[in-house]
Parts: structure tokens; C-alpha cells; sequence
């Protein structure tokens, strides 16, 4: 029998500001229900030098979370200029991909008008 294995869950417990920072707290919940609480800093200005809203970051933390949660030792992170400048450029490349896919769509046939005045 195969016995698929339970992925850890990182859940927002919420966020405090301090100096031009927001820091996230979330508690990583295991697969045996144990709870161990992590922290990602952002810096506030960089992340709008790179046009990414605040409403974004939580996201943005956590995907960074479940990318490094294998090293037991670390519980604070930093969202650092790098990923904000990565997820900067893929966000542009998929807006460039939508806008080129925009392009290529051929204009809207317009209809006939079916309203005509009466010849005379």
C-alpha cells in the first residue's frame, strides 16, 4: 500500500511593522499536527521599487518558507531584493506572454447591422 505523504502547511498568524518593515509570522503545521513558528522581514520601500503590492507578500513569504523549511535550525527569513527582483521579472515576462497572446488574436468581426433605415 502506498501511503502518500502529507506536505507541511504554512499558516498566516500575522504580521507587525517596524522601521520600514513588515514581518510575517506563520506557524509551519507538520504532518503530526506540531506547530513551529517562522518569520519572513520585507523591506516595504524595496518591494514597491519593484511594484510588488503589499497585498501580495503573505503569498510571496510563504512560497519562500516552503521552499527553505528543511533546514530545522533557521526560523527568520528575509524576503531579500533577489526574490523580489525574480518574482519582478517573471511577473513581467507573464504580462509580456499575455499581452503578446492579446496580439495575436485576430479584431472582432462586426456584425451587420440588422436596424436599417428604409430605402425610399
Amino acid at each position: 500500500m502506498l501511503v502518500e505523504r502529507q506536505k507541511m502547511q504554512f499558516v498566516l498568524d500575522g504580521f507587525s511593522q517596524a522601521e520600514g518593515f513588515r514581518i510575517f509570522t506563520f506557524e509551519r503545521v507538520a504532518a503530526d499536527r506540531t506547530r513551529t513558528l517562522f518569520t519572513v522581514k520585507t523591506d516595504v520601500a524595496m518591494t514597491q521599487r519593484y511594484g510588488i503590492r503589499l497585498q501580495e507578500l503573505p503569498l510571496l513569504c510563504r512560497g519562500l518558507l516552503e521552499q527553505h523549511h528543511e533546514d530545522d535550525a533557521r526560523r527568520a527569513f528575509i524576503y531579500t531584493e533577489a526574490d523580489m527582483c525574480r518574482h519582478a521579472n517573471c511577473a513581467s515576462a507573464k504580462a509580456e506572454e499575455a499581452r503578446q497572446k492579446r496580439d495575436r488574436r485576430p479584431p472582432p468581426v462586426k456584425a451587420p447591422s440588422v436596424w436599417r433605415f428604409p430605402s425610399r
